[in-house]
């Protein structure tokens, strides 16, 4: 390599000594050196890998960025040496401008195209195609193509390269002698659009964010184009069951919010959803399936900060066990959800051992985070075993990256195309008679354009030196044992990562929620109502999605929090004002309010704060109807005079206290004094009744015996006092306790309906 070098420096030189008789020539090519004047683009290259028999055609754009016109122009193609390593590849890749010996010899000019004159600031298009057998192309392995532009200036009118653009051309004679096993996986992730609201309606409508997913999911949209890409394509299919559930919600009827935040629109989805569902079940079909954990949880977040809120960790198992029912119920397939992928494939210590916490035993990491140490002069398998029974499986990271740029642009996408080609082949002829397993991770959130690069990719390889393998697969793999086994520490995981990870306060909100959804769960009468999509909205709290959207994570935390304390709002006690009890005995009703759709159970305490005075019934156990009220008594029983607190506390069946307690005041008043006047006054008017009555008879017997008999006085004295006893009042005729005791009031019906729910009259007083 060396020798090499030494050589292709000392080209340059030679060449301008062969030349001293022209001098403007060498003079030309001097200035011509490095020079970028005119810009060359290269739109379209095909076939990608050609074969002996092939023609290949170049296509692109040259540009004159000069001030002056461009006389004589030519563009013709330049075949450079083989590259001796991957990072020659990624040398050659990024050095601009034109070096003589380094950028080949020139093929032949039949090949070429004339353009002429190329005006300043003027472009023209060209295609170029030549027989692959007139390249001369030698032994198998990578060669450095080069598009470049010949021609005068004013200033100097000779011919000289005034631009230049390379590519790579991979050259495969014959079949290789041990193909790379090739895992490659396929995305299906998006952000999160479902909010945690739904319609109070019996269907239980879902509330969408926004309405984007649907122009994702429609034709020649991002996740359409992935399955029909993906259809044909020998890979692995990594999927966020939240999509999916996402995308079966919407086959039914849905709401938008709208983005002024009040009031909703119907969404208008419905088609796409169903047809996207129905081409991806198609899709799938034979294929590996891996399931990450439900709402695609971030690793790194959770690692670095989450697991120091106590329970965060404990959503992660959920979500995994969720993700395969969510699969199996919406495409029938069973997937793997045994793998974990943090963001980047970047790992340390931390995010193995919460990945692993979840149940996943392969982690998938990529080279740049698990770096190569043992001085190995090839790429190893990607399967590394890093204890505790779990394996890494290390993606190439320069395989992952290739399509991470911009590839609306034709010569992006087609240089991206050439260079994962270049790099595939390069780690094949590392070790021609060694076959490993080579995995490649892309982005989590291709672009369709990037889709469409990575799917011209994939079939460019056409199996000359490569051959399929899925995940699981690879996973099982023989792991090289020089290749890096230990994982890094967390102080290596790189910063710009780090400081994008969801803060640990999210995750304090996040447990707040959780606590809040823990309590009102117990008093549910239909309880999937309220804990699946609050379940869901807290897993999706945490998903790698919000990444780049940290404001706007927040602000949906914020919502879901809101929402669901709203919710627990509509069950409360209806405030009492102050009480009057009077006698030792009296019932005192509260009322419950339950505004929610369904029908709740609680318990019912009410407490007296001085119990000697005022004695209360047991607690009682109340259930309430969605969208009515229940009057609640309970039996008191009074020991003194004067005012006592009482508080109502309601409960959830298993004992936690549920929403604020509520004080009033119930002022106990005993039989008073004037009462007891009024009775006894009129047991005296009784008495001196009675003894009147008996003193009359008394005289009237004395005067009958006197009289002899009288027959007629006596009948006349019988007759007053008979007229004297009919007079008497009738209050005195009827029972006397049954005189001094009121009408006891009818007691309120059970169900008042929620329009009755008003606070009770100031003063309100409750007979006995």
């Amino acid at each position: 390599m060396r020798r090499t070098a030494a050589l292709l420096a000392a080209a340059p030189m030679l060449a301008g000594l062969t030349q001293i008789p022209a001098a403007p020539a060498a003079h030309a090519e001097s200035k011509a050196t490095g020079s970028r004047s005119v810009d060359v683009s290269i739109t379209s290259l095909t076939p990608t890998a050609p074969k002996k028999s092939d023609t290949l055609t170049v296509s692109g754009t040259v540009t004159n960025d000069t001030k002056t016109t461009v006389s004589g122009a030519r563009v013709g193609l330049r075949v450079g040496p083989t590259m001796n390593g991957r990072s020659a590849i990624d040398t050659a890749a990024h050095r601009s401008g034109y070096t003589e010996g380094l950028d080949g010899t020139a093929v032949d000019d039949k090949y070429a195209k004339k353009i002429g004159k190329l005006s300043a600031g003027a472009s023209r298009d060209f295609s170029l195609s030549i027989p692959v057998d007139q390249l001369h192309l030698g032994e198998d392995g990578v060669y450095q193509l080069g598009v470049s532009l010949t021609g005068g200036t004013s200033s100097q009118p000779w011919p000289q390269v005034l631009g230049i653009e390379r590519t790579f051309l991979p050259w495969q004679s014959g079949t290789a002698r041990k193909k790379s096993q090739l895992t490659y996986l396929w995305p299906l992730i998006s952000a999160t659009h479902v909010t945690a609201r739904t319609d109070n309606d019996e269907d239980r409508t879902p509330i969408f964010r926004d309405d984007r997913l649907a122009e994702e999911l429609a034709p020649g949209g991002r996740l359409q184009q992935m399955v029909a890409l993906g259809k044909n394509l020998p890979i692995t299919w990594v999927i966020d069951p939240d999509l999916l559930a996402t995308v079966d919600a919407m086959t039914k009827k849905y709401e938008v919010q709208n983005p002024s935040g009040k009031g909703t629109t119907a969404g208008r989805g419905q088609t796409v959803a169903k047809q996207w569902l129905d081409a991806l079940q198609k899709a799938v079909n034979g294929k590996q399936m891996v399931a990450l954990p439900f709402a695609d949880p971030d690793l790194a977040s959770l690692a670095h900060r989450g697991k120091n809120v106590t329970g965060t960790l404990s959503h992660l198992q959920g979500a995994t066990e969720l993700a395969s029912t969510t699969v199996e119920t919406i495409l029938g397939v069973r997937p793997r959800t045994d793998f974990a992928w943090p963001v980047d494939g970047a790992i340390d210590s931390s995010i193995v051992d919460v990945a692993t916490s979840g149940g996943a035993h392969n982690v998938i990491a990529r080279s740049d985070s698990l770096r190569e140490t043992g001085g190995l002069s090839y790429t190893p398998t990607a399967a590394r075993q890093i204890g505790g029974g779990n394996t890494a499986v290390v993606a190439d990271a320069r395989l992952s990256t290739a399509f991470t740029g911009d590839m609306s642009k034709a010569e992006n996408s087609t240089l991206a195309i050439q260079t994962f080609l270049a790099q595939s082949q390069m780690i094949n002829l590392q070790a021609p008679d060694k076959q490993r397993s080579i995995v490649v991770a892309p982005q989590r959130t291709p672009t369709t354009s990037q889709a469409q690069a990575m799917a011209a990719a994939l079939e460019g390889l056409s199996g000359q030196w490569t051959q399929p393998l899925s995940l699981g697969q690879a996973a099982k793999a023989k792991p090289d044992p020089s290749a890096t086994q230990r994982v890094p520490s967390s102080r290596s995981y790189p910063r710009s990562l780090r400081a994008r990870e969801l803060p640990i306060e999210a995750f304090d909100r996040i447990q707040e929620t959780q606590k809040t959804l823990d309590n009102f769960e117990p008093i549910l009468t239909a309880k999937y109502r309220v804990v699946t999509p609050f379940g869901n909205a807290i897993r999706r709290e945490m998903s790698t999605s919000w990444r780049s959207e940290a404001h706007n994570a927040a602000g949906f935390r914020h919502d879901v929090q809101t929402y669901l304390s709203g919710l627990t709002k509509k069950v409360r006690l209806v405030p009492k004002t102050d009480m009057t009890l009077s006698g030792r005995s009296a019932t005192v009703p509260v009322t419950l309010q339950n505004n929610l759709v369904q029908g709740v159970e609680l318990r019912l305490v009410l407490r007296s704060q001085q119990g000697n005075r005022l004695a209360i019934s047991d607690p009682q156990l109340v259930h309430v109807e969605g969208g009515h009220s229940q009057s609640v008594k309970f039996g008191t029983t009074a020991n003194a005079n004067g005012p006592v607190w009482v508080s109502a506390q309601l409960y959830t069946p298993d004992g936690q206290p549920y929403g604020h307690e509520m004080l009033f005041e119930v002022n106990v008043t005993e039989i008073t004094s004037t009462v007891i006047l009024v009775i006894a006054g009129g047991v005296l008017l009784l008495v001196l009744a009675g003894v009147r009555i008996y003193v009359q008879r008394k005289r009237a017997a004395a005067r009958s015996g006197e009289d002899g008999g009288d027959g007629e006085d006596a009948e006349m004295a019988h007759g007053q006092d008979d007229e004297d006893d009919s007079e008497a009042p009738e209050a005195d005729r009827r029972d006397p306790a049954h005189a001094l005791v009121p009408e006891q009031p009818s007691d309120p019906a059970a169900d008042t309906g929620s329009q009755s729910a008003g606070p009770s009259g100031s003063g309100e007083k409750v007979e006995r």
